[in-house]
């Protein structure tokens, strides 16, 4: 054999040999959590139909997305997220107008830069950094959501969540109601070892109870870790749940989920591992499925295709109450 023609056999030999252990590694750690008692994967989700809502919001969606998943992720309905972007100085305000919501809450999670909210039920906020409204729209409510006035003047970084929790029947004319919750009043458990802190929104975690009242048995965590994070923790098998990178990546299960992905879990039993190599942002849902027929209609959620009708006629009709734009 040539020189040339051993030497490139021998190039090719160690190439091949170095991907059939990289593919052979990779395999043996599938197999290994497979079959180590931590819950399965589903999938990772890219995001998918970026489009601005109002003129604030620059939304990339997760669901519902045509393919199920508002059943699938029931009692959450829709979640869409405005990764970091820079909205540059601004005289006029940047926002969603008035518009009306039954059925359903909507939750606005701020990672960056502010919104301030008013209802026609008399509420208002203003959210910042780590801060949450939650507003429940029941039977009926008229909202706006807009750019926090200093922040138009100013401009920034801005990167926001929005997600609707669908309501239970016997809830869906609750009388409307608003949540502010400040991140300071987030209860949180430290996880050792410098790795980050858990945030307790909704249900519990590890004996930490959150501070927002839900009408369906749910658990929401906003985790922030330290590069270096190694824990696992449990959600119940029968709840619907997923995870959303908020900010830098993971590896769950053995699963690389990176920036800006969803994290569909397998409805099982087993923990829930998490690793991370850089600062890292986690948005958990876990909710029990509410297992009920629905209609979704622009921004009205319902049991029904006549209550959907019922709640145009209502709107029309003034019953939402009035706000100004």
């Amino acid at each position: 054999m040539e020189r040339k023609e051993f030497i490139r056999k021998g190039i090719i030999g160690t190439i091949t040999s170095y991907f059939a252990a990289a593919f052979s590694n990779k395999a043996e750690a599938a197999y290994k959590f497979a079959n180590s008692g931590y819950r399965g994967v589903e999938g990772v989700l890219s995001p998918t139909n970026t489009h601005m809502v109002g003129n604030g919001f620059k939304v990339m969606n997760f669901f519902p997305n045509g393919k199920g998943f508002e059943e699938r992720m029931s009692p959450f309905f829709l979640l869409d997220f405005n990764a970091e972007v820079d909205f540059p100085p601004s005289d006029l305000s940047r926002g969603v107008g008035v518009h009306p919501h039954r059925g359903i809450e909507t939750i606005t999670f701020a990672y960056k830069g502010g919104v301030e909210h008013h209802d026609s039920k008399g509420n208002h906020g203003i959210i910042y950094k780590g801060d949450i409204q939650w507003m429940t729209a029941g039977g009926g409510v008229l909202h706006k959501e807009y750019h926090e006035k200093n922040f138009d003047k100013h401009g920034g970084a801005f990167e926001m969540v929005q997600l609707w929790i669908n309501l239970p029947k016997k809830h869906k004319m609750t009388p409307a109601k608003y949540q502010s919750i400040a991140h300071k009043n987030k209860p949180k458990h430290t996880l050792p070892h410098n790795m980050g802190e858990v945030y307790v929104v909704a249900g519990e975690y590890k004996d930490v109870k959150g501070v927002a009242s839900t009408f369906s048995p749910i658990h929401m965590y906003d985790i922030h870790l330290n590069p270096g994070a190694d824990f696992s923790f449990s959600l119940p098998a029968h709840y619907n749940s997923g995870i959303l990178v908020v900010d830098g990546n993971i590896s769950i299960n053995g699963t690389d989920a990176p920036e800006n992905h969803y994290v569909q879990l397998k409805n099982e039993t087993g923990d829930i591992h998490i690793k991370t190599n850089t600062k890292t942002t986690l948005l958990v849902l876990s909710g029990e499925p509410l297992n009920e027929p629905y209609v979704g209609y622009g921004p009205f959620v319902m049991n029904t295709q006549e209550e959907i009708h019922q709640a145009i006629k209502d709107y029309n009709d003034g019953k939402f109450g009035f706000l100004a734009d």
